[in-house]
């Protein structure tokens, strides 16, 4: 299958332009919850692509306001590529969004989802089984464990998940980071802001930025419920085992809209498929 085939394309994408601030590119970040948006210049040549800004870079270059100095070259595709150029670039660059360049102009962008989702409708060969592709290694949490600390076991686990294990240590639910945002208040420019939320001299406040997968939150600080994360988290686990094909994983991951399923063996938890591991079948 070609990019082009699946990526979604210019006409319906949120675009900035240089010459232009920061401000243009926070606005349509914070209205559309987006990672990151393509940077483009008119020339005389046409409309020509300059990059990708995102919201993390904003924050790590709070000083700069010109968008021309904010775009980050990164790596493309055409739109003639296929599927498999995509994966080896998110593989390796770690780019969940791939802007998709013709002769220098902008034509599209395609995400993780895009693949994971021609997977899901049998558009490319991925006749695997699952297992292969797991990781074994797997971030829990326990269902009584306050909200606020869970947040910070996400955060040094550097992971946009966690599973929720109940008193016997068996799954019964799962939390994410978009789970955590949902209920997060935001608090901008307060002295005192209680136990909830971190102060301007503790070493885990947020930062600026907040990511979960294609939605990021910018802040100062974050005010997060203590109650336990049971409150909040998804119950009824959607699992797959090891047997199961990557077709089946990826139609579970579009159709729940979700971007890691947890892999069982019987009533045991053995691994997470997150939706980056599916893109190795190819």
């Amino acid at each position: 299958m070609k990019v082009a085939d699946a990526m979604t394309p210019r006409e319906e994408l949120v675009t900035a332009t240089v010459p232009g601030t920061r401000e243009d590119v926070l606005d349509r970040l914070q209205d559309n919850e987006f990672s990151s948006i393509p940077v483009v210049k008119d020339g005389e040549d046409g409309e020509q692509f300059r990059g990708l800004v995102s919201r993390e870079h904003l924050i790590e270059e709070p000083n700069e306001d010109q968008l021309a100095l904010l775009a980050e070259e990164v790596e493309s595709v055409s739109s003639t590529a296929d599927l498999r150029d995509v994966a080896q670039v998110i593989g390796s660059a770690g780019q969940r969004r791939v802007p998709v360049v013709d002769d220098g102009s902008l034509v599209g962008i395609i995400t993780i989802t895009d693949v994971v989702r021609a997977i899901a409708n049998g558009d490319v060969d991925a006749d695997s089984d699952v297992e292969p592709l797991a990781k074994h290694a797997v971030n829990c949490v326990y269902r009584d464990t306050p909200l606020t600390v869970a947040e910070r076991e996400l955060a040094y686990a550097d992971e946009a998940y966690g599973v929720v294990l109940d008193g016997e240590g068996a799954p019964e639910g799962m939390v994410t980071e978009v789970d955590i945002l949902d209920v997060a208040r935001i608090v901008e420019g307060e002295e005192s802001t209680g136990d909830a939320i971190a102060d301007e001299d503790d070493d885990w406040k947020w930062e600026g930025i907040k990511a979960v997968g294609s939605r990021y939150l910018p802040t100062r600080n974050v005010e997060l419920p203590a109650e336990p994360v049971s409150s909040f988290m998804t119950e009824g686990l959607v699992t797959v085992s090891g047997s199961s094909g990557v077709v089946e994983a990826a139609q579970l991951m579009i159709s729940e809209d979700i971007e890691q399923i947890p892999l069982v063996n019987g009533d045991e938890l053995v691994g997470i498929l997150r939706d980056t591991d599916l893109l190795e079948a190819l």
